[in-house]
């Protein structure tokens, strides 16, 4: 991904803005998730033929995930160590997501597009934000 590419979609040149716009999106998406998970497990389950259980726990950690990713976003310059956590924990949540589909998880075809879709989604949030954190190191040297 180009620089101009990254710039345009974070709506700034800046490489800590954009990093930190790409963490904040991260943060959000996961806790809309996390709420979904916990208020609607149910149905949510039924829809995507997925043990509500699961959907409770996923819910759960989610949220303290998302809480964790926000707190990152919301410090003036993240640490890198603590960025390269979120990428690393995103590129794990994506393999372990496709995995879970193969091996273990019988969801309904809404389910399974739905686990495609979001482990793309937040291979798609590691990338961003590795490659913003990669941008900021380089205008700092």
């Amino acid at each position: 991904m180009s620089a101009i590419q990254l710039a345009a979609l974070a709506r700034t040149s800046e490489p800590q803005s954009m990093l930190r716009r790409f963490l904040a999106l991260d943060a959000a998406v996961t806790g809309a998730n996390a709420l979904a998970y916990l208020a609607l497990p149910g149905p949510l389950g039924r829809f995507l033929g997925v043990d509500a259980t699961l959907l409770l726990a996923l819910g759960a950690f989610l949220a303290a995930y998302g809480a964790g990713v926000g707190l990152l976003a919301s410090r003036r310059q993240p640490p890198a160590l603590g960025v390269r956590a979120v990428v690393e924990a995103n590129l794990a949540w994506t393999v372990v997501s496709l995995v879970a589909l193969a091996l273990w998880l019988t969801p309904s075809t809404a389910g399974a597009v739905w686990t495609v879709l979001q482990a793309l989604t937040v291979a798609g949030f590691a990338v961003l934000q590795h490659t913003a954190l990669k941008a900021r190191q380089d205008s700092s040297d």
